[in-house]
């Protein structure tokens, strides 16, 4: 008795089977056929990817030899082309690399406006952000407003990483607007830091001593 009632249990299994195949085996396949093809298209993507990556990064280091070549506007030209060409992580590489060219080609109003670009650059980390800021201080450090770059370096040199660069420059925009006590101030600041790097805490040392009394 227990044999048919086990064989009777099966049938009805199979039927049920059979029922739910009929109504929704199409869609199984149909899912399966997405997932297939998700997976397939996931692998394609990732190729696709990485192979940008690596033309981008191509196109970053032929950049650098046009201008290790002295190609120099050339390769500021290139990185410029690929700061819109490129994702953001090699985007942002490429302006700050053509800033650095257009510097070293005379170019320092293009650099200026570059570096401006970056630091009010919403979409990049404020680690970048306030490096830009340092740099378009360094690049018009003879030429610009003292008194406006040093409103604007000065939140970098209270903390972070840029914090003796900064006070650096902040003591040296100091001494262009005349205020020897607040160039001595930052100065100091530097020399004392033991965590300040050496060639920054020597060339502070170094000021120091030509503002000495």
């Amino acid at each position: 008795m227990a044999d048919i009632f086990e064989e009777v249990d099966e049938d009805l299994k199979q039927e049920n089977y059979k029922k739910l195949w009929d109504r929704y085996g199409r869609y199984l396949i149909a899912v399966l056929v997405l997932i297939v093809a998700g997976t397939a298209g996931n692998i394609g993507w990732k190729d696709y990817v990485e192979k940008r990556q690596q033309g981008y990064s191509e196109r970053f280091v032929a950049a650098i030899a046009l201008a290790e070549d002295g190609n120099v506007s050339q390769a500021a030209g290139a990185m410029a082309q690929l700061s819109s060409d490129a994702n953001t992580g090699y985007s942002m590489l490429a302006r700050f690399r053509e800033a650095a060219m257009r510097r070293e080609a005379g170019e320092m109003a293009a650099a200026v406006d570059i570096y401006e670009s970056l630091a009010d650059d919403s979409t990049i980390e404020q680690y970048y952000r306030d490096l830009a800021v340092l740099l378009l201080v360094m690049t018009q450090v003879d030429s610009g407003d003292p008194a406006a770059m040093s409103a604007r370096l000065t939140p970098l040199a209270e903390d972070g990483p840029w914090r003796h660069t900064a006070n650096e420059y902040l003591g040296i925009l100091g001494l262009r607007q005349g205020d020897n006590e607040s160039a001595r101030t930052r100065f100091q600041a530097v020399a004392d830091d033991a965590s300040a790097p050496d060639g920054a805490r020597a060339r502070a040392a170094e000021l120091l001593r030509t503002l000495a009394p």
